[in-house]
């Protein structure tokens, strides 16, 4: 309860996230749907600290631990409480069956985990307790089952050399540990994910490390779905950010925020998030004060501890003076999510400046805005785009809206990672009843944006792709120009968005299906600053994106326009 009440008053520096968490454990000790018992929760941690040692690393001093008892940190007391201290009332079913734990590295993460798991498999022992130690490499699985595998060599209870109780497999086939306790099963198996290898699993107990490197959800949901059989089960995800802002973690853990802000209600998901909190300027745009030790401390529960903080202020000290260390440092040392490096836009600019403004679809259409459309449709058998941009008082404004065809989305979500049926569900996608785009669908949205009082002046197109879209767009009312889409054209508009966001007068209505695609911008200047921009990866999309500078290429054409007619009258 000190830690919990440290983090609530302020006198234990902490982000924000984890604040909501320790406040979410105090309105739960008072939630009558919840019994907490302690002691489940007293005899895991006794078994980690009483039976448990270091098998590697130093003190701040620079004392040797190999041997030493595992003492556990406040954050990880709370952590175990949370997760084997809450029962559904009046019964012994843990609450929480689901656990994110989201931190930095070198805060006694790995090791945690397999501590965790060894004490988690004798508690549950009369059950059957079957663990699953994952992660996406071979090599990171393994420094978790060499912990176990020491600490129990250690106490001389392996059947290879001592007779003991645990029988130890760990050869290029298996890595394993099994033991028969009184009338209780404990088995235990270290793995790489590889759902396209694995399947028939059966477990009370998976662990999946640094899931920032998971290509796929089905990595993580094949361990999920292997607990059917229990009641009391855990699923924990343990991981530092990555540079992906748009991977399985970061959809994860956007949506694990969601929960600690009361947005999306799940009970039995127990989530701790530790990063580094954005300042705001005078401007309202965020930044992120990462040479403040206190934004430093915020991060990392271990800062003190297994965390120096003179190593942690260099790091910040290298990073500033050196950019090209900057992503790694933001990403690894302060837990918060970076662009990939080829990513041409700096996304915290982005974002704040959308969340600068909130003018909604209907106040939008009711204000003096000349509005031009844009739509790429090069691809109409994959995502596809539509746009109308314009400009209200300085502030550049695209309404967005992405298509795709429903015989393809499952296969674009699981195997691109794109959260397709998520943007359905917030409006931002249309799913067309087809094998390709039909252009009917895309018509259809420009005529619901005119009749909720848009004022199209005109729409944008590329002739080698839309000859029957043309036709149709034509037969709705629209007027329609013809738009080159090299990139000596484009590049007038690619610049015109960068200037807006760097102004922040860039509004995209929070519409994260734009936020993915202009996520994956790369973009190459040549000799003469014209911009070539493509996607980062060959998964991921930009449409939104590209139907977007379609559409502010015409505003600037009508600029044009305007200018030429002013002058001459004068």
């Amino acid at each position: 309860m000190d830690y919990v009440n440290g983090i609530c008053d302020g006198s234990i520096v902490a982000n924000e996230y984890r604040i909501k968490a320790c406040r979410r454990f105090l309105d739960d000790l008072q939630d009558e749907r919840w019994d907490f018992k302690t002691s489940d929760a007293e005899f895991v941690i006794g078994i980690i600290e009483l039976t448990i040692c270091h098998q590697q690393g130093e003190s701040l001093d620079g004392t040797a631990l190999r041997g030493t008892p595992f003492l556990l940190m406040p954050f990880h007391k709370f952590i175990i409480y949370n997760l084997v201290g809450f029962k559904l009332a009046n019964t012994s079913i843990n609450r929480f069956t689901e656990c994110l734990i989201f931190i930095p590295r070198k805060n006694v993460k790995t090791t945690f985990a397999g501590a965790l798991a060894y004490a988690l498999g004798l508690l549950w022992r009369d059950s059957g307790s079957k663990i699953y130690i994952v992660a996406a490499a071979m090599k990171q699985t393994m420094e978790t089952f060499k912990f176990i595998e020491y600490n129990i060599r250690r106490m001389e209870e392996d059947d290879n050399d001592h007779e003991g109780a645990f029988h130890i497999i760990d050869n290029n086939n298996e890595h394993s540990i099994d033991a028969t306790i009184g009338n209780g099963l404990f088995h235990l198996d270290a793995l790489a994910a590889n759902p396209d290898a694995q399947d028939s699993f059966n477990c009370n107990l998976a662990i999946a490390d640094e899931i920032h490197a998971f290509k796929k959800p089905k990595q993580y949901n094949l361990f999920k779905e292997a607990m059917k059989a229990y009641t009391n089960k855990l699923m924990i995800g343990i991981s530092t950010a990555g540079d992906d802002p748009n991977s399985f973690l970061a959809q994860k853990v956007t949506y694990c925020k969601k929960i600690l802000d009361k947005e999306v209600e799940n009970d039995r998901y127990f989530i701790f998030i530790c990063e580094a909190d954005y300042s705001t300027d005078e401007n309202g745009a965020k930044f992120l004060d990462f040479t403040n030790p206190r934004i430093q401390e915020m991060a990392n529960p271990a800062y003190g501890r297994s965390i120096r903080p003179d190593e942690l202020m260099e790091g910040a000290m290298e990073a500033l003076n050196d950019p090209q260390q900057r992503k790694d440092y933001f990403a690894k040392s302060l837990n918060v999510f970076t662009d990939a490096i080829d990513t041409y836009f700096d996304m915290m600019q982005v974002t704040s400046s959308d969340e600068k403004y909130n003018w909604t679809l209907e106040e939008l259409a009711k204000l003096p805005i000349k509005w031009y459309g844009g739509a790429d449709l090069s691809k109409m058998h994959d995502l596809t785009g539509a746009t109308i941009y314009g400009t209200y008082k300085d502030v550049d404004i695209t309404i967005s809206h992405a298509f795709i065809p429903r015989a393809i989305a499952h296969k674009k979500a699981d195997e691109d990672n794109i959260p397709v049926f998520w943007w359905e569900e917030m409006g931002w996608l249309t799913m067309c009843n087809s094998n390709v785009i039909e252009y009917e669908d895309i018509v259809k949205w420009f005529v619901s944006m005119k009749k909720m009082g848009f004022k199209l002046k005109w729409t944008g197109y590329d002739r080698r792709y839309a000859r029957e879209y043309v036709m149709k767009m034509r037969k709705a009312g629209f007027k329609m120009k013809d738009q080159l889409q090299r990139y000596v054209e484009k590049t007038e508009a690619f610049r015109e968005i960068e200037r807006k966001v760097i102004k922040q007068q860039f509004y995209y209505l929070h519409n994260k299906a734009f936020e993915y695609c202009i996520s994956n911008v790369k973009a190459i200047e040549d000799t003469d600053e014209f911009v070539r921009f493509q996607k980062v990866m060959p998964t991921q999309r930009i449409d939104l994106f590209d139907a977007t500078v379609i559409a502010c290429k015409q505003k600037l054409i009508a600029n044009e326009k305007s200018a030429n007619a002013a002058a001459f009258l004068e």
